[in-house]
């Protein structure tokens, strides 16, 4: 797939794209997730990217693969899955396991267009995604309680539609930002989401995909 396109053009893509999104219950059987990020140094246009599969009960590593790709898109926020994409789909071809369902450091359809980086690559990889943000890119929320598991629904300004859910995952600690990205609905994605916390506020597809791509790096990193 050509990633070679102007911001206008990456604005007209997504509006074109997210028609395709299916939100829907996940039921199939779930025994892999993946968890994928990018990491870069800024100023620079190299990205590193990086999968990590666990086994969903035990959260442990089961394979990963990375990727490292200099890239041309500008930085900007609402269009980073053109700079990520690239990247991220040249290590997908590297992993030997597939994950049943995938978590993104990112958002799903909570995006102005609807299609964040787990909504976008959910659906090139035609794989059931959960976009998993540390910070809000768009919405708004009303604070859900200090506890574990509280969550409230994260709503468009405009519409008062539902596009994600911000849910704590440790007591008193920031919530993150949870929300479909393709082949999955708000309670599954929450479920898996909330199956996948261990002792960190990040969820450990994610928290091991960053470990693992800041690792790939500082590994290409002169001495």
């Amino acid at each position: 797939m050509d990633f070679h396109h102007s911001p206008q053009e990456a604005v007209q893509i997504q509006n074109e794209l997210k028609s395709q999104i299916r939100l829907e219950p996940y039921i199939a059987p779930l025994k892999l997730i993946g968890g994928a990020d990018v990491s870069f140094n800024k100023y620079s246009p190299t990205i590193y990217a990086g999968f990590v599969v666990l086994d969903f009960q035990t959260l442990e590593i089961v394979d990963r693969a990375s990727a490292i790709m200099d890239v041309d898109f500008p930085y900007i926020p609402g269009l980073l899955s053109f700079r990520e994409i690239p990247p991220l789909l040249k290590a997908w071809e590297n992993l030997k396991t597939k994950p049943d369902v995938m978590m993104f450091d990112g958002q799903g359809i909570a995006h102005p267009r609807r299609l964040g980086i787990a909504s976008h690559a959910g659906l090139l990889l035609d794989i059931p995604s959960i976009g998993c943000a540390k910070s809000l890119l768009t919405g708004t929320f009303e604070t859900p309680g200090p506890n574990f598991a509280s969550q409230s629904p994260l709503l468009e300004k405009k519409t008062k539609e539902q596009i994600g859910v911000v849910f704590r995952t440790k007591n008193k600690v920031n919530p993150v930002f949870i929300s479909p990205g393709h082949r999955m609905d708000f309670e599954s994605a929450v479920r898996i989401t909330q199956a996948c916390v261990r002792k960190h506020r990040i969820p450990e597809p994610t928290r091991q995909a960053h470990l693992y791509v800041n690792e790939v790096r500082r590994a290409q990193m002169p001495t």
